[in-house]
């Protein structure tokens, strides 16, 4: 009987053993991802060389819209525009304007959904977004026109530094800026802001201008000096980091103008590092730029409106001082209503990103009488979900934030959630059609530095994703659907695991997806909540480190490879959107993340085609075999102008290397005669001095 119960006892641990080998066999495993769908409607653009978009260099005669000079250089207010302009005007050429020489006059509308927060970018105020900051600030280099660059001519091309200069070891590159340009309200532009910007802001621990990750993001242990007025010298410790040029255009190193800001730093006054960030606040006017536009009004929760800055310092080929519109608008709406308004007409320009919008927005521009087109390009825009990896203090989280921390740290637990994401269906909640595509995380797929063969996709599986979480002992426990943390965990052993999520509120589809993605983790017993904040407040909220997960839109790193590299990991401090250092600040790196640390360092460094080309194949597989930051979907942005616009290059992005605004070259864009609108809200009216209201420079 005993031998009977034995052989029993054995036949059944067979048949366990075999039903779990078979469960085993179910469980997806990881593989390449699927092919997007074709999506025809992307257009392309004509690539060309840089010469063929600009030259710096002096022209015979230089000219400026009439009412200029009737009303303001015939009566002294101004000297004449060859006064205003450098000695070297950068001079925008023809042959690459798709419409040619334009004409002065007219306004281009814009919705947004921010709200400014004031004008000093340099301390960190947002100004609203929406290409307002574009519109304002012109930075060392220039990024935006890049989707038009050939690929073996790919660099960031001049701006405010109109050239620079290798030493033979590539350690120094020395960086000349245009001579005699101005501010708007014509104070000289010199070294002297580039150097207040970099000494007096990125390096001060007090100060975080907008967009910038820090002094790391331009190597570890770079120094700037000032060598005379308008030459400063760069040295780095890695050989020819040809990679900081993208680093010193938009967001990267846009000097302000010191001769007002310095006097309100704390270094050099009484203030609090709090009232020097507020000095400038919106209504606050007339704020001296190196952009093209000036704002004069301002009045809350209603309208921004930017005049034609007198001193912008472009010009064509025929001498024409830029830009060709006037005046610039921004009604403070939604960032939904900003595409409604465009539609319909009442609006010019918006960057169509919310892809609920698409199809109705399709119908609209289909009728001949509709007031604006549309333009899409590729699918560059994306989001992922990233767990925050940092496990040494940064946000300062408590016991429940620490447990949630070692297991978004524990691969197992990343890959439950990668493989509990539906991805196709995630992508066609937002939109029917060709659009969406499954995006696994890393590089997009399309960009120039994508390989499939590289890219690991763990596939949609509800049952892999709770073997995975099975692994690091996340069960249910009381039987309310929703694991248990373990009860030996440290504050919280035998708790349900809650995991806080940041999104965006301004966004329907950031707001879309963080349903999506809830939905998703709840499927698997994980309870998710969401912390929805606002734009303006979620710079703050992401560098603060106070959140488990967040769904983020996914920024130029992972498109161009070459912009942002510092990002693609925690080469520093501060540079990564997910692991950054913490109390005791340093970066605990996990394993993986040392491997890319490697590479992005390598690839920085490296001036081999081929190599980098290598490098970005050994990051991908990396990056998403690790699962660093969890693809949920991809889809192309589209473009809607006004008709009446001319000048809008072909095969323009909603973002690649920059936003729209900037890709457009706005100082270029111009109305015929013809069709020439009656919107201006200033008419006849240039910025006046700083701090004072709308109106004529004579005020």
């Amino acid at each position: 009987m005993r031998r009977q119960l034995l052989a029993l006892g054995g036949a059944g641990l067979l048949l366990s053993v075999s039903i779990i080998a078979t469960q085993a066999q179910q469980l997806a495993a990881p593989t390449t991802p699927p092919d997007p769908t074709p999506f025809a409607a992307q257009g392309t653009p004509t690539f060309v060389s840089t010469k063929d978009i600009f030259e710096f260099k002096a022209l015979p005669e230089y000219h400026e819209p009439d009412w200029v000079t009737k009303q303001f250089v015939a009566t002294g207010k101004l000297p004449p525009v060859k006064d205003r302009l450098p000695k070297e005007p950068m001079v925008y050429k023809t042959a690459n304007m798709a419409d040619g020489i334009g004409a002065y006059g007219d306004v281009m509308r814009h919705v947004i959904g921010g709200r400014p927060e004031g004008w000093n970018y340099t301390a960190g105020q947002s100004q609203g977004w929406g290409g307002i900051d574009i519109g304002l600030s012109e930075c060392l280099t220039r990024t935006g026109p890049l989707f038009e660059i050939k690929a073996d001519e790919l660099e960031p091309l001049p701006n405010l530094a109109k050239s620079w200069d290798w030493s033979a070891d590539g350690h120094q590159l020395t960086m000349h800026h245009i001579e005699g340009a101005k501010w708007s309200d014509g104070v000289a532009f010199n070294a002297d802001d580039v150097m207040f910007y970099w000494d007096d802001n990125i390096n001060d621990p007090n100060v975080k201008p907008l967009n910038s990750k820090g002094a790391d993001s331009f190597g570890v242990g770079t120094t700037l000096k000032k060598i005379n007025d308008y030459t400063v010298q760069w040295t780095f410790k890695e050989a020819f980091p040809k990679q900081y040029l993208y680093t010193m255009a938009y967001g990267g190193f846009c000097p302000g103008p010191s001769h007002l800001l310095k006097p309100q730093h704390p270094k050099y006054s009484k203030n609090t590092y709090d009232q020097y960030k507020n000095a400038f606040p919106p209504d606050f006017l007339n704020i001296p730029v190196m952009g093209a536009w000036v704002p004069v009004e301002y009045r809350s929760d209603d309208i921004i409106v930017m005049r034609r800055n007198p001193y912008y310092w472009k010009v064509d080929e025929k001498g024409n001082q830029l830009p060709y519109l006037n005046e610039l608008e921004y009604k403070l709406s939604t960032w939904a209503d900003r595409d409604v308004q465009a539609v319909a007409g009442t609006g010019d320009f918006s960057n169509l990103e919310q892809a609920e919008s698409y199809v109705e927005a399709l119908k609209h521009s289909a009728d001949p009488a509709a007031p604006a087109r549309l333009a899409f390009g590729a699918r560059t825009i994306g989001y992922a979900l990233l767990p925050n990896l940092s496990g040494n203090g940064w946000g300062e989280p408590d016991a429940r934030g620490k447990a949630v921390r070692e297991l978004n740290r524990n691969l197992d637990f990343r890959k439950a959630l990668t493989y509990a994401i539906d991805r196709q269906h995630l992508g066609d909640s937002l939109v029917k059609g060709p659009f969406t595509a499954i995006y696994p995380g890393g590089l997009y797929a399309g960009t120039a530095y994508y390989d499939k063969a590289s890219t690991v996709f763990y596939p949609y599986s509800l049952d892999s994703a709770k073997a995975e979480l099975k692994k690091v002992g996340l069960v249910d426990t009381d039987g309310d659907g929703i694991v248990n943390f373990p009860k030996d965990t440290p504050g919280v052993g035998g708790q349900n695991v809650e995991i806080t999520m940041l999104d965006n509120a301004d966004y329907q589809t950031d707001k879309s997806l963080g349903e999506g993605v809830i939905a998703a983790m709840q499927a698997i017993g994980l309870r998710v909540i969401p912390n929805t904040v606002s734009g303006i407040k979620m710079t703050a909220a992401q560098d603060s480190g106070k959140w488990d997960w967040q769904i983020l839109r996914q920024q130029s790193e992972v498109i161009s490879v070459v912009q942002n590299t510092s990002s693609l990991a925690p080469v520093g401090p501060q540079t990564s959107w997910q692991h950054r250092a913490g109390t005791d600040k340093t970066v605990d790196l996990l394993p993986f993340e040392k491997q890319m640390v490697d590479v992005v360092n390598k690839f920085i460094a490296s001036q081999d085609p081929a190599e980098r080309v290598d490098l970005m194949k050994q990051w991908q597989k990396i990056n998403t075999e690790n699962v660093n930051n969890i693809g949920l979907t991809q889809y192309p942005g589209a473009l809607i102008v006004n008709k009446r616009f001319a000048n809008i290059p072909a095969g323009a992005p909603v973002f690649m290397f920059n936003w729209a605004e900037d890709n457009i070259i706005r100082e270029r864009v111009f109305v015929p005669q013809d069709k020439q609108s009656k919107f201006e809200l200033h008419p006849g009216t240039l910025p006046g001095a700083p701090g004072k209201g709308n109106g004529p420079i004579s005020d």
